[in-house]
């Protein structure tokens, strides 16, 4: 895929705070790095992420997997407030052990109105992922 990159992990990192303020800067995904047509994303471990049993709970997983395709796609069109989840679809793939959760982003496809990203996430190594999403976006 060719698309130019318009924000850097920086710019992204600093957008989501803006765009979040309530949230715990401390519990809010990292941007750490950003290439043509992928971004990495880094969420901290924190207990309260986990569901009985001890993995790591869904919703946590979806709402990575949600926040690593808007990385993603703003990182190649820019700081565009207004685009929404349009649909999310993930498998899980093994339970997902404590520790910080990794979410690779992959663009698919980038449309003039609607975007779409793979997203594999992990907590032990990329070789053993815990999940796989695919979501799209509608970019208004």
């Amino acid at each position: 895929m060719s698309a130019a990159i318009q924000m850097d992990a920086d710019a992204l990192n600093a957008f989501l705070r803006r765009a979040f303020p309530e949230g715990d800067p401390a519990q809010m995904p990292e941007i750490i790095a950003v290439e043509e047509g992928r971004a990495l994303l880094k969420l901290p471990y924190a207990s309260r992420q986990l569901r009985p049993g001890g993995v790591i709970s869904g919703p946590t997983l979806m709402s990575l997997a949600d926040t690593a395709a808007y990385a993603v796609i703003l990182a190649h069109i820019g700081e565009v407030a207004m685009a929404v989840t349009t649909s999310l679809t993930i498998h899980f793939l093994r339970g997902c052990k404590p520790g910080d959760l990794y979410a690779e982003a992959t663009l698919l496809k980038l449309g003039r109105r609607i975007a779409t990203a793979d997203i594999l996430m992990w907590t032990e190594s990329r070789e053993r992922a815990a999940a796989k999403a695919t979501v799209a976006y509608a970019i208004p």
